[in-house]
């Protein structure tokens, strides 16, 4: 495939940098604002996907790298003075790392006092954000600034052998429930459940979102279709271990 050269002449970068502001090409809502000097433009437009400069750590990083919510570029605005970018993307995931949509979840009041969004839009009476939505966000705050009263900062801090040792015994508790035929108790062991699978997620920086997607992916095949899919997947995975092991 032949390369094409590119040329950033007319990009003003100053200081080195160029501020680009990231917006959701569907949408149009504003996602995130970050830096790109030569190199980060130059490998966001051979890759299609967004690549920052850190001013903190002084590096190239690719959007996504670990959280696996990365950022498909589909178009690329110039401002009047070109020393300004916007960025239309097609979102994977959420853009923001605590687990918000977008980084601009705060508003700032008349007084001057910032207020989340989603806090004041969960009043509203047709609010959009679920309470697994509301929740998933939440855990990821308590991830990004611990509380030493909260219990999700203590599972989160705590690592992934003890969250995954109350995955179990609430699956084992709903069982439980389930067999013992009392709806109250398996919808507390179910809310239980549920809990720990979002903190399960947030260790991993895994957004709610991405599971509805997944969701939402399988109900455009049919049930017995996904299935045999899944079970070729874990086929060739069981195959691979065993050649693994052979070695």
């Amino acid at each position: 495939m032949e390369q094409i050269e590119i040329h950033l002449e007319g990009i003003d970068f100053k200081s080195g940098l160029i501020p680009a502001i990231i917006q959701d090409y569907q949408s149009k809502a504003v996602l995130m604002l970050a830096y790109m000097n030569e190199a980060s433009l130059r490998l966001s437009l051979k890759t299609g996907e967004t690549h920052f400069w850190s001013r903190s750590r002084k590096q190239l990083w690719r959007k996504g790298e670990t959280s696996g919510h990365i950022q498909k570029i589909k178009n690329i605005g110039v401002d009047c003075d070109q020393d300004t970018l916007l960025i239309e993307v097609e979102q994977v995931g959420v853009a923001c790392h605590t687990g918000a949509p977008s980084c601009f979840f705060r508003e700032l009041r008349e007084a001057g006092q910032l207020a989340d969004k989603h806090l004041v839009e969960s009043n509203a009476p047709n609010a959009p954000r679920t309470v697994l939505e509301s929740l998933a966000q939440t855990i990821a705050e308590r991830k990004r600034q611990p509380s030493p009263s909260s219990y999700t900062s203590l599972l989160l801090e705590g690592g992934i052998d003890g969250i995954l040792k109350k995955v179990g015994e609430e699956s084992a508790e709903l069982i439980l429930g389930a067999k013992n035929g009392d709806p109250a108790e398996i919808v507390h062991e179910a809310a239980d459940l549920l809990y720990h699978i979002l903190v399960t997620l947030g260790y991993y920086d895994i957004s709610f979102k991405q599971v509805e997607a997944e969701l939402t992916r399988r109900t455009q095949i049919s049930g017995l279709e996904e299935k045999r899919s899944r079970k070729g997947k874990k086929d060739t995975s069981s195959k691979a271990i065993e050649k693994e092991e052979d070695a």
